[in-house]
């Protein structure tokens, strides 16, 4: 069965699905967000790195630095990533997942080139999966194809 396919008209007057969050949730979201992620990968670091052992205050100091870290870039790279073109966005999400996956590897006691094999493998999957993403639903100079 053929259909015909939408005149110009009805391309440009396509309506964008509802926003169901206010923007004062969006703009808590945008907070809380990176402080929680940054909260829970302090807390994965400084368990890495302390390997089932006590909690001292080191461990805690730690834990809170590599959380201030983590949520300062999270949130930077967020803010900064959807001014790039789709392959430098693409690029910096595989720079940042990379560098986290490596330090929280390294804090077990890896070795440095089994550290950053493992942040290589996961920042291309991550390279691979946001690059994907944004060029099937964005052109050529970054604008969105609702």
């Amino acid at each position: 069965m053929a259909h015909a396919a939408p005149t110009r008209a009805e391309v440009t007057t396509r309506r964008r699905t509802p926003d169901v969050f206010s923007p004062r949730t969006h703009a808590m979201a945008k907070v809380a967000v990176p402080v929680v992620l940054g909260l829970v990968y302090g807390y994965w670091a400084a368990a890495n790195r302390r390997d089932a052992g006590p909690i001292t205050g080191w461990n805690l100091l730690f834990g809170f630095l590599t959380a201030l870290v983590f949520a300062v870039l999270f949130a930077a790279v967020r803010e900064v990533a959807p001014r790039l073109r789709r392959e430098q966005h693409a690029l910096l999400w595989f720079a940042f997942t990379g560098c986290a996956i490596g330090f929280l590897y390294s804090q077990t006691g890896g070795s440095v080139l089994k550290s950053t094999g493992m942040g290589v493998v996961v920042g291309a999957g991550v390279f691979v999966t946001v690059f994907y993403r944004y060029y099937t639903h964005e052109d050529a100079t970054g604008r969105r194809l609702d």
